[in-house]
């Protein structure tokens, strides 16, 4: 059998299941616009289809203050993983008048394990990601934009270059947008493809040609950022909320989740892994596990459902018993994981969830910028004992040590969130699958243990 390309088989994986008579414009904001071939939306046709309306509007009718009201009230909260409200840190660039224009960065690195959706975005609707900076951009007082993109989506920067192209001749971007009298400019930068790079400073420091390593807070990227000026970093899917919210109002965009959770708007839903049918859904958010992996055809023959991940390597292990809770931000954290990036990895009854681990943390060890300690030490320690596992070799504390390291690498004890991403998984997989890492210590080693 002939071995499918990488990029062949991320490309499956990014197609959106849902056809064109599914998608409407009042309820799937993000997609309604795309082709059923999966062709780039180009400038006409975008603007056929109401774009560019949002941004001529806010720039014509409404004040930044305006702007950031309407998304605080809407609670547009970050699609990259943190889920912090958009309009609170679009507004920390309002704080004193005295602050200079700054920047507007958008993160389109997309460099979490399982995670594909912000690509779907880029490579076919390229326009909708570029009027919602124009959105943000007035309302931050910024002088300029930036686009931080992931190396190896080669397609995607074809994309965003010609579509940025195709607005500045337009009169979309450049000097005096549409007649408003504001100026706004955008630059795509391709980066060297580092997971760090999702932590927004670290980001920040490789855009200026520094090594990624994330800052000390305060001061914040709101106050001090990109070149010392004021700065705003955001996902992808998060800009692109923006163009509705405007368009039709806050009111509109709550009620898209349709009553299933306090959070608005609409989610890029997936699914990767041994299912039927691999690829994304516009879904209201606080949509059910169930629903998503129902979807996508559920498990393959053969495959049971043993755990999932609900948003990225990062986030912690659930089990079949929570497939009906609301996949939003707040309610998955009650149950001790992260909703992260929306994007589920399941995992079937024939896997072994010491070797997922083991792999995971490995990706996580060989990303760690070094900057401090327990990231730089903890997560390579942390791997090698997951590998005698994995062998059969290890030895009794084991699992003690990789219970402490989980503890050692969690929220507060590190430079930056990195570290306790990594500890979210580990943690949460030996509090489900304790007995798997009891298989690993060596029987040797426990002889003559009373």
């Amino acid at each position: 059998m002939t071995a499918i390309p990488w990029d062949s088989r991320l490309r499956y994986h990014c197609q959106l299941r849902q056809s064109t008579s599914e998608r409407r414009a009042d309820t799937h904001p993000l997609t309604w616009r795309l082709r059923e071939d999966g062709a780039r939306v180009g400038l006409g046709e975008y603007r056929e289809k109401e774009g560019y309306q949002a941004a001529i509007r806010t720039l014509e009718t409404f004040t930044p203050g305006d702007v950031i009201g309407t998304m605080k009230e809407a609670n547009v909260r970050g699609r990259g993983g943190g889920g912090f409200s958009a309009g609170l840190k679009w507004s920390l660039t309002q704080v004193g008048d005295h602050l200079p224009r700054g920047y507007l960065i958008c993160n389109a690195d997309e460099m979490e394990p399982g995670t594909f959706k912000d690509r779907l975005l880029l490579e076919q609707q390229p326009h909708l990601l570029i009027e919602g900076m124009i959105i943000a951009g007035f309302a931050n007082r910024s002088c300029y934009g930036y686009i931080f993109l992931r190396g190896e989506y080669v397609e995607a920067a074809r994309s965003l270059a010609l579509a940025i192209e195709e607005a500045r001749k337009a009169g979309l971007l450049g000097r005096d947008i549409a007649g408003s009298g504001f100026d706004f400019d955008l630059a795509l930068h391709t980066g060297a493809g580092r997971y760090i790079c999702g932590e927004e400073t670290a980001l920040i420091n490789s855009l200026e040609g520094k090594r990624a390593n994330p800052r000390a807070k305060p001061p914040f990227p709101g106050q001090s950022g990109a070149w010392g000026k004021p700065t705003v970093v955001n996902n992808v899917e998060t800009l692109c909320n923006a163009p509705g919210v405007m368009l039709h109002g806050a009111g509109w965009y709550q009620g898209l989740s349709g009553g299933l959770s306090e959070d608005g708007g609409t989610k890029l839903y997936g699914v990767s892994g041994l299912v039927q049918r691999p690829g994304l859904w516009e879904l209201p958010i606080g949509t059910s596990g169930r629903e998503i992996l129902d979807r996508a055809g559920g498990m393959r023959d053969g495959h049971t459902l043993k755990a999932w991940l609900p948003g990225g390597g990062s986030t912690g292990f659930l089990l079949s018993e929570h497939l009906d809770i609301p996949m939003d931000f707040d309610t998955i954290g009650q149950y001790g994981s992260r909703l992260g990036t929306g994007l589920i990895a399941v995992v079937s009854e024939r896997q072994s969830i010491v070797s997922l681990l083991r792999n995971l943390e490995q990706f996580f060890a060989r990303e760690s910028c070094g900057w401090c300690t327990p990231c730089r030490d903890g997560l390579p320690w942390t791997v090698k004992l997951l590998q005698a596992l994995e062998r059969g070799e290890g030895k009794p504390g084991d699992i003690e040590l990789l219970e402490q390291h989980a503890h050692d690498l969690g929220p507060g004890l590190t430079f930056c969130a990195h570290a306790p991403g990594a500890a979210m998984p580990l943690e949460s997989a030996i509090r489900h699958f304790r007995a798997e890492f009891e298989a690993g210590i060596a029987h040797s080693t426990l002889e003559g243990v009373s």
